[in-house]
């Protein structure tokens, strides 16, 4: 009699489906909550908090086990929280590492502003290129991929052994400025010879003409600004560019072409840092109005005419795309690219 043996079971029956996970760090938080919002999720819970002696301590409050995480944080300055552009990114490499260690499928960093990013090279001997050491601790941590958006130089990019997808805040600036209709002529200035091709594509969506100003930069954080190529007579010149820090390149550019005959004066960008003595300046400057986006927290002071377009929408809808493996170029028709 040959005696049948139990059958093993081969494999494991099971209905998997991946989640969608996205917390904001403290100089985010704001931010991801719309961003969650736009997806239909609920923002995730987690702890954040520093100690008395300045470290960051982090906790999630919930599984993230096989989940798609994506972590927002601008790594910046937040006054509201206490925070420096360390503490912030301390932060992000502590959530980081806590979705690795609670073995979350993919963990995804979501940087609105990447921080250091204007230290991209190396312009005198013995300096760091502190962009890239940026890079180098969010992959030591786990980070599976980078989402940011309007990056200061191109080159960030290549800092990363991990994907980098990359997006540009110039659909929503370009349709602010065709919604409200001005009636004078507009002409989009580049501050310097480095965003000639960020103002020629700001023009073509606006359907306007631009200029280009030719800038000396004799020292650090310190702009001189010489003279317009371009015909701004009495046209609306606005100025565009990637961020506002100190103000101090926006203020000059500003004066510079009212000098040459402008109108008045409008300025955009994406990033608005608004560091140092920016808003003092930016109150005695002949520059009507300031438009930037909330991929920074705007700090308290910040003068009457400035406005903040919201990246929710823009950054959600990446972030579905990143999360479905579906191309994140085509939202921007390709001219998401710095190059």
């Amino acid at each position: 009699m040959i005696e049948e043996r139990p059958q093993v079971a081969t494999g494991i029956d099971h209905d998997y489906t991946k989640r969608m996970m996205v917390f904001g760090g403290r100089c985010s938080m704001d931010l991801a909550a719309k961003v969650a919002g736009k997806l239909g999720l609920d923002l995730g819970q987690v702890t954040l908090k520093t100690f008395a002696d300045g470290e960051v301590y982090c906790r999630y409050e919930e599984s993230i086990r096989g989940s798609d995480v994506f972590l927002v944080q601008s790594t910046c300055a937040n006054e509201q929280e206490g925070m420096t552009p360390n503490d912030a990114l301390m932060e992000l490499l502590a959530m980081a590492d806590a979705a690795q260690g609670a073995s979350a499928h993919r963990i995804i960093a979501v940087l609105p502003w990447y921080g250091y990013a204007r230290q991209d090279k190396k312009s005198a001997p013995r300096e760091p290129i502190s962009a890239r050491i940026v890079a180098k601790c969010l992959e030591a941590v786990g980070v599976d991929r980078v989402l940011t958006m309007d990056l200061h130089a191109g080159q960030v990019q290549g800092f990363f052994h991990v994907p980098v997808d990359h997006m540009t805040a110039m659909p929503m600036l370009t349709q602010w400025f065709i919604d409200q209709e001005l009636k004078d002529e507009l002409v989009i200035v580049s501050p310097d010879a480095g965003r000639v091709k960020t103002a020629r594509n700001f023009a073509r969506r606006i359907g306007t003409h631009w200029a280009v100003m030719e800038k000396e930069r004799p020292a650090q954080a310190v702009a001189e600004i010489g003279y317009v190529v371009g015909d701004v007579k009495g046209k609306t010149a606005v100025l565009v560019d990637d961020m506002i820090a100190t103000a101090g390149t926006l203020c000059a550019a500003a004066q510079t072409v009212i000098d040459e005959g402008a109108a008045r004066v409008i300025a955009c960008a994406t990033h608005g840092v608004f560091s140092g003595p920016a808003f003092e300046r930016l109150e005695n400057s002949p520059i009507e109005q300031i438009v930037v986006t909330d991929t920074l927290p705007l700090r308290s002071g910040a003068p009457d005419n400035i406005t903040v377009l919201s990246t929710a929408s823009t950054f959600a809808d990446s972030i579905r795309r990143i999360f479905t493996d579906d191309s994140v170029s085509e939202i921007f028709a390709g001219e998401n690219q710095l190059f």
